[in-house]
């Protein structure tokens, strides 16, 4: 038996049973077996006080192992659906004879808190984390954690932990009654002991959560409270169903009590697991801890570098703002430009983006000053001396890059990694007149938005193992998720984004409503839709990557006419408190009704001089597949070419990057709900239609040809890794 408790019988009568499962004391059928063991054994032991339940090496439990959600469970028995919640939870824990205490230290999510809260006290430290995130994974707590948690912290405050999966600290723990006493690490187990000890001498009350009352609402208030979480969860997410269902477990508790709600409960838990939601929300969070998982690096055992100072050369826009990111951060940034005006500008872009935040109320004016004085603006390579990083975003000449990173290489300690920000030239290309081969990558920010939570690293065949690593730590610690990606020209997956942004400027153009699109696709899943997303980049800094997009790859994009012609009015987006739509001094946005004249003149422009009425047509349906069909078209040539490892790698990228709904799995994954057959389909009747931008490629051809799914990953990678 792999999961295992020990347990250890102290000199004062309380057994201390510790769950141990290395590395995260993760929960399975085995572990809750095991514990049942011990927990019995113990209690028909005369030595045996009170019993103290903890976790080893410092981590009580993450929760249950992820891998037991999501596939199918046939049908089960009443007796087999309530044996962990019910037999073993509440009747074997909570109804037992002697004390339960839990010392919690690290985490307890999910199945693990589950645990603690039917514990008749609980002591935590002040940093150990608390939450019941079930709901991430497209299923509620199955251990009694609906029917418990309101009644230890009352049910808004049940609520909001639950559907958000939101982690609380001990500190805040103790002040919700979630942990009734707080202790330092060295002490936590013998506070634990001795407040077990406590109430079997009755120092101490012995407190049975299942059946607390104290801190819930009132019936008719608590009816108002779930309704209002009803209609919250179905504004936000119209499209999942477990969260309605877990908030009508918990009314089920409060209206018809705890007991039958727990079956309820298990129930619900039985049928939600086997949901494609599950499914979909299961391959997203394992997708997530693959994609920095490189085969070949990860047997080296490389540990990364510290990374403290960057420097970002020229530019102009996208210099500051990845100048911004990087500062935001809390990197020492070293902003390099050509002249003392290009330098003021781009400093004063900087300004402006962080003025932004503290106007729409993301940071506080000391903030602001706390990230200026990160950055310092040069015109030479003098202070280049002791950087650990350098971001290349120099104008699209290779001459001048090539030149750069000559200089950089003069100039630069022999640790500092080379990196260049721009996909139209390969990076092998950009460094080949330098001996530095070995420390030369690209990184690439998803439409430099600091809200997008994806950066693509770009490796060669010469890029060293450790510079990747270093690369791969620099990105989480700025809070972005990393992909690797090879050094192909012209490929990067903010193409996939940007194909989706452009059929969707193509549809308005040719008459389709840009709210209605925004709306659908909101409806869809995306986190907004693509006129708000564009809203949000800012305009100016889309048509700085998508102009390189358009030149590199002309028969595989679409030159707008729609975005210049909101430019010049002025029109800059979320920023500028205009772009398509109209934003208030909180940042609301609101429909434009002037924006029709804007369409006109991108029409005229493009010389569409009429409405295309098949197009004004579309069901919401057609919309969803007209616009997200080309993306997919986009991340299948990356598959083909390889220049992704995986492809749930690209499923990773359409959620972090694109906004893609997870509970939908990814752009890929989603496509088995169609199959290759017919979205190859669709695209050739659009091609036909509406050119080649459309035109399905080989990977998809050939695979509708033979009915195999895009999933199935039958070619060998390419890439180096």
């Amino acid at each position: 038996m792999l999961g295992r408790t020990t347990v250890e019988v102290r000199a004062d009568g309380v057994a201390v049973v510790t769950i141990n499962n290395p590395p995260l004391n993760l929960l399975s059928v085995d572990v809750i077996l095991s514990l049942k063991e011990s927990i019995e054994g113990a209690l028909i032991r005369d030595d045996v006080k009170a019993i103290v339940v903890t976790g080893s090496r410092g981590k009580f439990s993450a929760g249950f192992d992820v891998t037991a959600f999501g596939g199918s469970q046939g049908k089960k028995t009443k007796m087999e659906l309530g044996f962990m919640s019910i037999q073993i939870v509440t009747d074997t824990l909570e109804a037992a004879r002697k004390p339960f205490v839990a010392a919690i230290e690290g985490p307890a999510f999910g199945g693990g808190l589950e645990i603690a809260l039917a514990c008749h006290a609980r002591i935590s430290t002040s940093s150990a984390q608390l939450g019941l995130t079930e709901l991430q994974y497209g299923i509620l707590p199955g251990l009694g954690g609906t029917q418990r948690l309101p009644r230890l912290v009352g049910l808004s405050k049940a609520l909001e932990m639950i559907l958000m999966s939101k982690r609380v600290e001990g500190k805040e723990a103790r002040t919700l009654s979630l942990v009734d006493a707080i202790a330092p690490a060295d002490k936590l187990l013998e506070l634990a002991c001795q407040w077990a000890l406590d109430i079997v001498e009755c120092r101490r009350p012995w407190m049975i959560s299942l059946y607390r009352t104290d801190k819930l609402e009132t019936l008719a208030e608590a009816r108002a409270i779930l309704n209002s979480a009803r209609l919250e969860v179905q504004r936000q997410n119209p499209n999942v169903v477990h969260p309605l269902v877990c908030i009508d477990v918990i009314g089920q508790g409060i209206v018809s009590g705890p007991r039958k709600a727990l079956w309820k409960e298990a129930e619900a838990l039985q049928e939600l697991r086997q949901s494609s939601t599950c499914r979909s929300l299961v391959h997203v969070f394992f997708a997530q801890r693959q994609i920095i998982k490189i085969p070949v690096i990860s047997k080296m055992n490389l540990l990364p570098r510290k990374i403290v100072k960057v420097a970002v050369v020229g530019g102009g826009l996208m210099s500051s703002e990845i100048a911004t990111m990087l500062i935001l951060s809390n990197y020492q940034v070293i902003l390099k430009e050509t002249n003392k005006k290009h330098l003021i500008d781009a400093i004063s872009r900087v300004k402006e983006n962080l003025q932004n935040r503290v106007k729409n109320g993301r940071a506080t004016q000391e903030g602001l000053e706390k990230s200026l004085s990160l950055l310092e603006g040069v015109l030479d390579y003098d202070k280049f001396k002791d950087v650990d990083l350098v971001i290349e975003a120099e104008s699209e000449s290779l001459s001048l890059k090539q030149e750069i990173f000559s200089n950089l290489e003069k100039c630069c300690p022999l640790h500092c990694i080379f990196t260049s920000n721009i996909s139209t030239f390969s990076v092998k290309l950009v460094g080949e007149r330098t001996k530095s081969q070995h420390r030369i990558a690209g990184i690439h920010f998803f439409c430099l938005s600091p809200v997008m939570p994806l950066m693509e690293i770009v490796h060669t065949e010469c890029t060293s193992p450790q510079v990747i690593v270093d690369l791969i730590d620099f990105g989480r610690k700025m809070r972005k998720t990393p992909i690797m990606v090879s050094d192909r020209k012209g490929y990067t997956v903010n193409s996939m984004l940007l194909t989706y942004l452009h059929v969707a400027i193509l549809l308005a153009e040719r008459g389709v409503d840009v709210y209605r699109i925004d709306q659908v696709l909101k409806s869809f899943g995306m986190q907004v839709g693509p006129f708000r997303m564009l809203d949000v980049v800012g305009l100016q800094v889309f048509v700085v990557i998508s102009k390189k997009f358009v030149e590199s790859l002309p028969d595989r994009s679409y030159k707008s006419q729609l975005i210049p012609s909101l430019q010049q009015d002025n029109r800059k987006g979320e920023r500028s408190g205009k772009g398509f739509y109209n934003y208030d001094n909180c940042g609301k946005a609101s429909p434009d009704p002037k924006l029709s004249r804007y369409m006109k003149t991108a029409r005229d422009a493009s010389n569409v001089t009429f409405i295309d009425s098949e197009l004004t047509k579309l069901s919401d349906s057609e919309i969803v597949e007209m616009i997200l069909f080309p993306a997919l078209n986009e991340a299948c040539r990356m598959i083909s070419d390889g220049v992704v490892i995986r492809s749930s790698d690209l499923d990773v990228a359409s959620v972090l990057g694109m906004g893609f709904p997870a509970y939908r799995g990814g752009i890929i994954y989603w496509s088995d709900s169609f199959g290759s057959t017919y979205i190859c389909s669709r695209l050739e009747k659009w091609s036909k239609e509406y050119g080649v931008f459309f035109r399905p490629c080989d990977y998809i051809m050939e695979r509708s040809a033979k009915s195999i799914s895009l999933t199935s990953e039958t070619r060998q990678a390419k890439s180096q890794l």
